[in-house]
């Protein structure tokens, strides 16, 4: 295979292909694999008939389920594993995500709900989730549905501060991983705008930001409103980022005036937002324009300063508080306070979202995130990445829902019981107005697909390790523990304008391409070492 034909091949297919009336559309060709020895697409295609004929499709749009086995086969990396039900989580949530594609006469956008809902900005579009939307979808091999995105939210009427929205990293995210800094370039002006605009309106007196809980989409939350790890983490990422894109720019004092505000947000918020007493990140409430002390409770997005690389192995002993069932360990996943907390619920009356406790995969992506981060740092003792595994392996077992009549389905939705594994909100809504769904709370199945949160991007660079990088150069650091998993494999990533498939085969009688983990550009290897260790390579 020459470089770049497949995927070349595949943006043709894509184009076409969305562009055709449904009826008239055929079925795409299957993917074939970079290297020979790694399945198909066409071995994956019996997830998509698993999916479709469970669905209940009550809210489609311009990708149908009659569609998605063409989308997926042109436009996803091809993960295959031992584990089924893991297996089939990855496929599910690439399944999902093409359902919240939408195009509109501004270009593609994506939304969070399906059905309309009346607290959405323009084209059923919240900017609360949009980091773990541009996370997820930057592994998309057509980049359309991107490159609109992102300029929806920053020119054609995305109302990007209806809620917290780090956009600059989560586009300089993107960016690490295609290799093509053009769009965040053209952006830079108004991603300045954006800053400045945040500075304006939730700066407080003593240089941090401040948010009420609600628009971090944390409503109920413990800790309540003020000055939180969250906005502060999201406002030191954007100054990051734009920092970069600035450098990359040539734009030299622009550079240098946001590494400065990047570094006085990092020595604010590990002055003032960690707790020694608690060790960890907790909100301080601002009342009339003065900071209180610590409100003495942990919440699960006091991991957030690690998301985005704010925090270190300094403060590492918080992760402690992760594996800790009077922590935020539960079975069906982390709470969204620490259970042991005065005030801790999982409540089935009052507002059906409410983050006083239950599992919520918007923060169990951030926390999985940040984790991932940590564990690719210096040695630490508070956490393994064997918790890694458990967590997400946790996380990918809680997508899930019991039918009335007995069948499992895969499912995602909004507030998880972290000890039942119901979603609550889902059994909340049914009861309004007598049984029936409350049309002004979105509808029938309001939470029904769910797109709030991040997957597959955590097995991409969390598990399996590609961990993105704005040079020429290929680092994969799997956190797949030794003697989990015998196999696995990830191929047809889109990266740097290259297509890449990592290869791990602890016998070498699975692929029969030799034991070990393996790199391959393009199809051809570029590294390989006997265990799961971390790789380096440039790319051809």
């Amino acid at each position: 295979m020459t470089r770049h034909a497949w995927l070349k091949d595949t943006l043709t297919w894509t184009a076409l292909a969305l562009a055709l009336p449904l009826a008239v559309r055929g079925s795409a060709p299957a993917a074939e694999p970079t290297v020979a020895g790694l399945p198909g697409s066409a071995a994956f295609a019996h997830w998509v008939g698993e999916f479709n004929g469970a669905d209940d499709e009550i809210y489609p749009h311009d990708i149908p389920d009659a569609a998605s086995g063409e989308f997926l086969a042109a436009n996803v990396p091809l993960f295959s594993c031992p584990d089924r039900e893991f297996e089939r989580t990855m496929w599910f949530r690439w399944w999902t995500l093409r359902k919240h594609l939408r195009r509109t006469p501004d270009g593609w956008v994506m939304t969070e709900f399906l059905p309309d809902v009346p607290w959405a900005g323009k084209h059923n579009t919240i900017s609360c989730a949009v980091m773990h939307h541009i996370r997820e979808a930057r592994w998309l091999a057509d980049p359309r549905f991107l490159d609109d995105y992102g300029d929806f939210w920053l020119g054609k009427g995305g109302a990007v501060r209806s809620y917290s929205c780090p956009i600059a990293d989560a586009l300089w995210q993107r960016r690490l991983v295609t290799g093509d800094q053009t769009q965040v370039l053209a952006l830079l002006p108004a991603l300045i705008a954006n800053y400045e605009a945040w500075e304006r309106d939730h700066r407080a007196a003593n240089g941090l930001y401040w948010q009420i809980d609600d628009r971090d989409g944390m409503e109920v939350s413990l800790g309540g409103s003020g000055l939180r790890a969250t906005i502060n983490s999201y406002q030191f990422a954007d100054a990051t980022a734009i920092a970069a894109i600035a450098e990359q720019a040539g734009k030299v004092e622009v550079a240098s005036a946001f590494q400065a505000r990047a570094a006085t947000l990092r020595r604010l918020v590990l002055a003032e937002l960690w707790n020694p007493a608690d060790a960890f990140f907790e909100v301080r409430p601002l009342v009339d324009g003065q900071m209180r002390p610590s409100v003495g409770v942990r919440e699960l997005h006091g991991y957030t300063p690690w998301y985005v690389g704010l925090a270190g192995q300094e403060q590492a002993v918080a992760w402690g508080q992760l594996m800790d069932p009077q922590g935020f360990f539960a079975p069906c996943g982390p709470t969204t306070a620490e259970r042991r907390a005065k005030g801790f619920a999982l409540n089935y009356s009052g507002h059906e979202c409410q983050w006083n406790g239950p599992s919520w995969p918007f923060a169990t992506a951030v926390t999985l995130t940040a984790l991932a981060n940590l564990l690719n740092g210096p040695p630490q003792q508070a956490i393994a990445k064997q918790d890694y595994f458990t967590l997400l392996g946790l996380y990918a077992a809680s997508q899930r829902r019991t039918r009335e009549d007995g069948v499992v389905v895969p499912w995602i939705d909004e507030v998880l019981n972290p000890l039942t594994g119901d979603w609550i909100s889902r059994t909340r809504l049914k009861t309004w107005k007598n049984g029936t769904w409350d049309a002004g709370a979105g509808g029938r199945e309001r939470g029904k697909d769910y797109n709030h949160s991040a997957f597959c991007d955590l097995v991409i660079t969390g598990l399996v390790g590609l961990r993105p990088r704005a040079d020429a150069t290929v680092e994969v650091n799997p956190l797949l523990p030794e003697g989990t998993w015998p196999w696995f494999s990830l191929d047809r990533v889109p990266y740097h304008g290259h297509l890449l498939a990592i290869v791990y085969d602890r016998d070498g009688d699975h692929f029969h391409l030799g034991r070990g983990l393996r790199v391959y550009a393009d199809g051809h290897e570029l590294a390989a070492a006997p265990g799961l260790s971390r790789l380096t390579a440039a790319l051809p």
